[in-house]
């Protein structure tokens, strides 16, 4: 019972980073079945990299943790740089967008976190399956309710939720990156 509950604490702030990102992602104004695919996607990749992590053993533990948060946190800048320049260039298209490569950029930034949790988890012996399961649904549904919370925030501020948005995506790349 204390692994579990301990389990479902991780999941909950692996989910929460999703969650927050999300919020960001939401306000580029995205349709309810782009939000389902979002969702399903950070899910998936909440299940693999935590057991790529938890396969991939202690001995890279000590080199991986730094290095996926940089890695996140230039994504995170690349894409709310792109979001905030794509803001000001109406009239353009935008070089990410939440679909295919745009995607999974942004999944996998979002996700490189429980790569390094998953490091830990193996390390301490955590039941994989239920582990990776457990990161992947909380980090799914809350990916999805950031882009829905997100998404309805947007209509409120109007013309200027991407440029808000790419700014919230900024701010969690800097963190990632500085601090």
């Amino acid at each position: 019972m204390a692994e579990w509950v301990t389990l479902m604490i991780m999941a909950c702030a692996l989910g929460m980073d999703a969650f927050s990102v999300s919020l960001g992602m939401g306000m580029a104004g995205l349709r309810i079945m782009q939000i389902f695919r979002i969702g399903l996607v950070i899910g998936a990749f909440h299940i693999v990299m935590p057991l790529l992590g938890m396969v991939t053993g202690k001995w890279l533990s000590q080199y991986v943790g730094m290095i996926a948060h940089y890695v996140g946190g230039g994504l995170l800048l690349f894409i709310g740089v792109q979001m905030v320049i794509s803001a000001w260039r109406q009239e353009e298209e935008s070089l990410l967008q939440p679909v295919g490569w745009g995607l999974l950029l942004f999944a996998i930034s979002v996700s490189l976190d429980s790569f390094s949790a998953g490091l830990s988890l193996g390390i301490l012996g955590a039941k994989t399956l239920m582990t990776v399961g457990m990161i992947g649904l909380m980090s799914m549904v809350l990916a999805w309710l950031g882009l829905i919370v997100g998404a309805r925030f947007q209509h409120v501020i109007g013309s200027y939720s991407e440029l808000l948005g790419g700014c919230i995506l900024i701010g969690f790349g800097g963190k990632l990156l500085f601090i």
